[in-house]
Formats: structure tokens, C-alpha cells, sequence
């Protein structure tokens, strides 16, 4: 069965309203695309992670629907092109997808990530590279953390770093566990009791699955699971979250442990030292793409 997409040009006061208009007509997908890319008109919207982009969206956009039919397709710009609030749109083109395999296409853009020479994130239809001595096998899913990201490489790097230096990482905690992947890594280091939580079910959810996938223990639950003391606390969230979590990720640490905090942005380093200044001394441990890693010592 071939797929068919209907892509439009809108103005950005009309892109939400086209995208829920598609959404209502069947569509299968909506995306939004720059319509100037790769002109010298091109804007960049740059934004905080978490956080809005300073504008709604470019001043031409273009909008690629996915339709399960030439005739569905077809009718959905019949139907548009009769509401007032497409006068400022344009139909670009109906045309039929080519067809591809969609699975491994997917699957091709996902490819093993090195953490350290030793060290690698592989997906299950890769085999792992020769020089690996330590492997997580993870495959992209609902939840955050597939190693691709500079904060999820910087804790695992942080990890790996302990091992290599002869220290216990001991009971740990990893906080907004998201896919699990900081709570098997420190198991995969040697550490044996870990808790692992996260106010998503999803998160909790996968955690346990991809644990159980690379032959960890691992505790996984909601926040309410991390009681008492850990030798290793884990947080890899983001800087608003963590300001508020200080007293709380703090008193979790026992006496001589370590807190470990990720997901900040570099220009973000002195308000997190700000707020944990009552209870420990942050210090910027690694830095990558603008990212940062902070860890203390209690």
C-alpha cells in the first residue's frame, strides 16, 4: 500500500490551526518544517531544553501531512482549501511516498555510541565493536537516555571513571531515571544495590524492561522508592528541576558519597552552586557541546 503526502505552505499564525485541522481529517503525521531552509532566509529557532523557543515557530512554514491514500489526500485539500483560514496557505504538491523499509530505516539512524574506547551504548541489531570490553544493549524507546546525549555520555564517562580509579560507586540512586541507562551503566560498574526512579510510569516501565535486557538488578519505581542513604546519587534532569531538588537529592547522600547532576547548560553553573551551596560545593566536572557535568562530595 503506497502512502501519499499532502505538503502546504502556512504563515505562522495559521500553522496550529492547519496541523489540527490535518490531525482531524486522518492524517497520519503532521511536521512542521522551516520552508526557507537552506536559503539565506533560513531562521534558527534555538530554545532552553524544557523550555518554549523564543518565537511560535518560521514566518513560512512548511507543512508535510501523511495521508494512507491518494483519494484521503486528496479530500483533505479539497476540505482546507474551503476554510477561510486557508487563504494564506498554499497546496504544494500531492505525491506518493516511495517505498522503503521503514524499520530499517529507523533502526539505521540508530548506531553504537562510545562512551569511553571500552565503553558502548548498543542497539540489539548492531553487533558490539571489537574493541568493546564493556557493553549496555539499549534500544531507542519512550523514555530519555539512549546515550546520544552529551549529559547522558558525561555521567556514564563519570561512571566508568570510578571503576577505572578503584572506586566503589556502593549503594546508588539514580534520580529521573528516564530509560534506565545511568542505573544498569552503574551496574554494569559494579554496583549492586541501585534504586531507580521517575515520576513517568513510561520511564519506570522501560527502566525495568531494558534492566532485565542486559542481566541487572535493578530496583525501579516512583520517587517514593529512594529511601535512606546512597553512596552514589544520579541526576540527569535539568537545571530548574535540580534547584528544587537540592535539600531533598542532598540528604540522600550519606556521608563521604557523591552527587552527580546533569543536564545543566554551562551559563547555568553558578545557580546550581547557588543552591546547593548549603549543603555541598558543586564543581564542574566535564563539559560537552555547552553541556555540563557537576558532582560534589559530601
Amino acid at each position: 500500500m503506497s502512502l501519499y503526502e499532502l505538503i502546504l505552505l502556512a504563515p505562522v499564525h495559521e500553522v496550529e490551526t492547519l496541523s489540527e485541522a490535518l490531525e482531524a481529517l486522518d492524517a497520519l503525521s503532521v511536521s512542521v518544517e522551516d520552508a526557507d531552509a537552506q536559503t539565506p532566509a533560513e531562521q534558527a529557532l534555538f530554545g532552553e531544553p524544557g523550555m518554549p523557543p523564543p518565537q511560535a515557530g518560521w514566518e513560512r512554514s512548511r507543512v508535510v501531512s501523511l495521508f494512507a491514500s491518494e483519494t484521503l489526500a486528496r479530500d483533505a485539500a479539497a476540505l482546507l482549501a474551503a476554510q477561510d483560514f486557508f487563504a494564506a496557505c498554499q497546496l504544494v504538491v500531492i505525491q506518493a511516498v516511495p517505498e522503503q523499509d521503514w524499520v530499517r530505516l529507523t533502526q539505521s539512524q540508530f548506531t553504537p555510541v562510545e562512551i569511553t574506547p571500552e565503553f558502548w551504548i548498543v542497539p540489539t541489531w548492531h553487533e558490539p565493536p571489537a574493541q568493546a570490553r564493556q557493553v549496555i544493549r539499549l534500544d531507542p524507546g519512550l523514555a530519555f537516555g539512549t546515550g546520544t546525549h552529551p549529559t547522558t555520555r558525561m555521567c556514564l564517562q563519570w561512571i566508568a571513571g570510578q571503576s577505572a580509579a578503584g572506586n566503589s560507586l556502593g549503594r546508588v540512586l539514580d534520580y529521573g531515571c528516564g530509560s534506565g541507562i545511568l542505573a544498569i551503566g552503574a551496574a554494569k560498574y559494579g554496583a549492586s544495590d541501585i534504586d531507580a526512579v521517575d515520576i513517568d510510569e513510561a520511564a519506570v516501565t522501560s527502566t525495568r524492561a531494558n534492566a532485565e535486557a542486559n542481566h541487572v538488578r535493578v530496583q525501579a519505581g516512583l520517587p517514593d522508592k529512594a529511601v535512606g542513604g546512597y553512596n552514589t546519587v544520579l541526576a540527569n534532569i535539568l537545571a530548574t528541576p535540580l534547584r528544587v531538588l537540592a535539600p531533598l537529592l542532598c540528604a540522600h547522600v550519606e556521608k563521604g558519597g557523591h552527587l552527580v547532576l546533569a543536564g545543566i547548560l554551562a551559563r547555568q553553573a553558578d545557580e546550581l552552586k547557588a543552591a546547593y551551596a548549603p549543603y555541598c560545593q558543586l564543581q564542574v566536572h566535564n563539559e560537552e557541546d555547552g553541556w555540563i557535568l557537576m558532582t560534589a562530595d559530601l
